[in-house]
């Protein structure tokens, strides 16, 4: 016969045993009635503030599209599977032979500089990437459905030049609609359809910041946005970048060049007047845009690919065929979009934060380098090539799909569309 202690043993097991199994089943019956909106990475609904407010920290979120059970015609949803959510920003570029939207040389608005094509350039490859998400898709751009979403508005893009090669790459995309008439001069682009009267309007700003003068010194002005800005303030669409220009090439080493108020600084670092003229941007925004008319997006930084010489020094892109593949080989994320994410982060206007600096970092193969046309310049007997701009068609057609896809998402959302 067992003894009493075997049998005290067995009987401690069981009852162990069983103990163990009543607090598993209670551990999923607590877990089935969480909902699944309180669990990390699971959200069942469309939160507009996780796209539309941003600033997504490298390697962390982005701006998120939550499976809205949105769908465009002709294209993939866009949206995902409601157990993750997707970073537009965070993705890939895959080889596909239904693109570009637009054939190369076939759109006249296309500046001279930027048609790689008609400059000579033969390898055509760069042309037919798009942009992936990684665990979503974004629709084809949908030239139709976008000029509804533009009926009786205007969309302006304020900035520097990359804005302008953004601004002709969408009105490429929309040269469908041959009822137009455009208008240019100095610092100011306007394309007008007439059919839907909406207007698609670019204005030099490179700074955001209005340049100046005091003690007879070209100077700029941190604490004043750019005069064109009463221009465009209660446009139903703005599109804002700047970047290329805060380096001390452009502003004199910070020497005499910055000024707030009547006070002219001997000297000021270019991180600390950047952040300064972004925190008078964000001001301006917040007083003078209004939010339930006006959606602001805001471009960040789009990366350049002179290798490890500078532009005017023999900086070339000129052999590159490909993009970048290895993630090891893209260069370290850009300090002013990290000062700029913590300039929106305290915003009280919602800014739709294009997080474009990994995205154009793989792009290594797709800038004009020396296919410029009439704009070919030498110094010192060597051609200056281009590798900040993009040759369209090319990148900038996908950020401008990245525009359709969250004016998409937006009105789906104010449609009550969830």
């Amino acid at each position: 016969m067992p003894s009493l202690t075997t049998s005290i043993s067995n009987h401690l097991q069981s009852r162990t045993t069983q103990l163990i199994i009543l607090l598993v089943i209670l551990s999923l019956l607590i877990f089935l009635t969480i909902p699944f909106t309180s669990l990390p990475g699971i959200s069942l609904t469309l939160n507009t503030s996780s796209f539309i407010t941003a600033a997504p920290s490298p390697g962390g979120p982005g701006p998120a599209v939550n499976g809205s059970g949105l769908k465009d015609e002709g294209s993939n949803f866009v949206g995902i599977s409601i157990s993750s959510s997707c970073d537009l920003y965070d993705g890939k570029w895959v080889y596909d032979e239904s693109y570009p939207i637009y054939a190369p040389g076939s759109c006249s608005y296309v500046d001279a500089a930027f048609n790689c094509f008609k400059n000579g350039r033969s390898d055509l490859a760069y042309m037919s990437y798009r942009w992936q998400p990684h665990g979503c898709d974004l629709p084809r751009l949908n030239a139709k459905k976008m000029m509804e979403m533009l009926r009786g508005k205007r969309l302006v893009f304020v900035g520097d030049s990359l804005n302008r090669n953004m601004l002709v790459s969408l009105i490429c995309s929309l040269k469908m609609f041959k009822n137009s008439k455009s208008s240019t001069k100095k610092g100011f682009i306007s394309h007008k359809f007439e059919e839907y009267n909406c207007s698609i309007i670019f204005i030099t700003a490179p700074f955001l910041v209005q340049h100046g003068e005091l003690q007879q010194r070209e100077t700029l002005r941190l604490d004043m946005m750019d005069a064109s800005a009463s221009n465009y303030h209660d446009a139903e669409f703005l599109i804002f970048n700047t970047g290329r220009w805060w380096n001390p090439n452009k502003v004199k080493n910070g020497v005499n060049y910055f000024q707030e108020g009547n006070v002219l600084h001997s000297k000021m670092e270019v991180g600390e007047a950047y952040e300064k003229a972004i925190n008078t941007w964000a001001r301006w925004v917040d007083e003078n845009v209004n939010r339930n008319k006006t959606q602001v997006l805001f471009v960040g930084y789009s990366a350049s690919h002179f290798g490890e010489k500078q532009w005017n020094s023999g900086g070339a892109c000129d052999k590159e065929k490909e993009p970048i593949v290895d993630d090891k080989l893209l260069t370290p994320y850009p300090w002013l979009m990290r000062t700029f994410e913590h300039v929106i982060s305290n915003m009280k206007t919602p800014i739709l934060y294009m997080n474009l600096s990994k995205m154009t970092d793989y792009r290594k193969d797709a800038h004009p380098s020396i296919y410029r046309g009439s704009r070919t310049k030498r110094k010192n007997g060597i051609i200056v090539q281009d590798c900040m701009h993009w040759c369209l068609p090319g990148v900038p057609d996908s950020w401008n799909q990245l525009v359709y896809a969250s004016l998409l998402l937006s009105s789906n959302v104010s449609s009550g569309h969830q």
